[in-house]
């Protein structure tokens, strides 16, 4: 009984604390309103620095100097005009197919290449750019945030009263998972305007942003390899968001005595030229069901209909009933025996079977281990191989029950790593944009078509183009089509 006694006074003292902690509110720096806010200016500048080395590490920058800092200098622009201009701004191209951008708390945007890919002038850069900035400026990534953080205190409450329920030690554990939360629409909406302002402010058409999201409504993008969520994934669609977009762009040219605003789509097409589309195979792809890494220089097979995300920090591959998982990525080091007793250690996992062995002749250890998880006990058959002054580690992991399904199979994928040595497979070239001209007035379709357009590629290549297949193009009138690697 004193012991309840003693965590209901605990609680109630928390719960006291707590009152005095949520009137903490702070001014939204756009509407200029009071709101619940538990993170300073100097807390969301801290977490999107340590968010933002997560993110380049899971899914990795799309290096192109060049096309960077041209697009850079427009997305500083905007961020001068912004309601929160003392902020510094960092933009990133992720190196990733799927189309989607993406803001994190104190001044981090991110755009795919896959969305590069997809827009058609600077004027629907910048208004996407600025959308991307509308959330930062309006706090939104911040409040969802604060939200997970008080849903922690939450959980706190409760470990108090049943002692089961463990609480996370810091929000900067949710990583990169802030890529994944769903704003909602009335965000979107704010930020839609937010765009539509700070793109007009900087001189551009922002009823171009209309013409962008209408291209999405079709293209209908969704999640790719690398796993990122598409567009829609993380920003529902406002209801007459096209419409609205239009009045408010409108407003904003009459406000500012905007006669001419710029649409710059030549410029845009030009510097895009030759951006990689699609999956980059350089990085790694599946041909006859067996993964190739030209960079690195290995394959290895992959079990018959299992599917495979090929992202830049490791390979998932899942089986097709997802009952079991390989994952297979690389760590820095020598010693593979080394590398197994450092997993074991962090993993507290239950050794059951350890040795060594070699793998076409790479040295390397073998385990077959048991580890707790929350959901249960997984068996696990982890391979460590030495080569190049690198560790490949491959971990294949289902319930003890299945294990006896699929054992052999995870021996028989990881005993077949090896060099890849074949040039037909190293020597593979990613899909890349190229910007080409049109010779006559012409559709859209077959001015497509003129330039080489297969039938299989033709719809995609006129969303890429946001236009029509019976769409009238003049002469001389940059567009885009798809160029094959090999």
């Amino acid at each position: 009984m004193k012991k309840i006694y003693t965590r209901l006074a605990v609680l109630g003292f928390f719960l006291m604390g707590l009152l005095f902690w949520i009137p903490s509110c702070a001014i939204n720096p756009v509407t200029g309103k009071q709101e619940l806010m538990l993170l300073s200016e100097r807390d969301e500048v801290n977490l999107g620095r340590e968010t933002d080395i997560q993110v380049v590490k899971e899914y990795g920058i799309y290096e192109d100097p060049k096309l960077t800092a041209y697009l850079n200098d427009i997305f500083q622009r905007l961020g001068r005009v912004s309601h929160r201009p003392q902020l510094t701004y960092h933009f990133k191209i992720v190196d990733a197919s799927v189309v989607n951008a993406f803001a994190l708390p104190g001044g981090y945007v991110y755009f795919s290449r896959g969305i590069l890919a997809a827009l058609n002038s600077e004027a629907e850069l910048a208004a996407v750019m600025g959308h991307e900035i509308g959330h930062i400026a309006a706090r939104h990534s911040a409040q969802q945030y604060s939200k997970a953080q008080l849903a922690q205190v939450g959980l706190g409450v409760g470990a108090i009263l049943t002692e089961s329920m463990p609480i996370l030690s810091s929000l900067a554990q949710l990583g990169v998972g802030m890529l994944f939360l769903r704003f909602s629409r009335d965000n979107e909406r704010q930020a839609d305007d937010l765009g539509v302002e700070y793109s007009s402010k900087v001189g551009y058409d922002a009823r171009q942003m209309a013409r962008f999201f209408e291209t999405l409504e079709r293209m209908n993008p969704g999640s790719d390899r690398s796993g990122l969520p598409g567009w829609f994934s993380t920003h529902p669609n406002p209801e007459d968001r096209v419409q609205v977009i239009r009045v408010r762009a409108k407003e904003w040219q009459e406000k500012l005595g905007l006669k001419d605003p710029k649409v710059d789509k030549e410029s845009y097409l030009r510097e895009i030229d030759g951006l990689v589309f699609g999956d980059d195979p350089r990085q790694g792809y599946v041909a006859e069901n067996v993964f190739y890494h030209p960079l690195l220089r290995f394959q290895f097979p992959v079990p018959v209909r299992w599917k495979v995300n090929n992202r830049p920090s490791q390979v998932q591959i899942v089986s097709e009933s997802q009952d079991a998982l390989i994952l297979f990525f690389m760590i820095v080091g020598t010693s593979s025996r080394e590398a197994a007793r450092d997993f074991v250690s962090k993993t507290n996992a239950l050794v059951l079977k350890a040795d060594a062995v070699l793998v076409n002749g790479l040295t390397s250890q073998r385990l077959i281990s048991d580890i707790r998880t929350q959901r249960g006990i997984l068996r696990v058959t982890s391979y460590f191989i030495e080569k190049d002054r690198k560790i490949f580690v491959f971990h294949g992991s289902t319930s003890i029950e299945r294990f006896q399904n699929y054992g052999a199979l995870f021996d028989h994928t990881m005993k077949q790593f090896k060099d890849l040595a074949d040039p037909k497979r190293i020597d593979v070239k990613p899909d890349r944009i190229g910007i080409r001209a049109t010779k006559t007035s012409d559709t859209l379709e077959n001015a497509l078509r003129s330039l080489g357009a297969p039938n299989e590629k033709l719809k995609e290549m006129v969303l890429l183009n946001g236009g029509d297949f019976n769409q009238v193009i003049p002469a001389n009138t940059l567009v885009k089509v798809v160029e094959r690697g090999h």
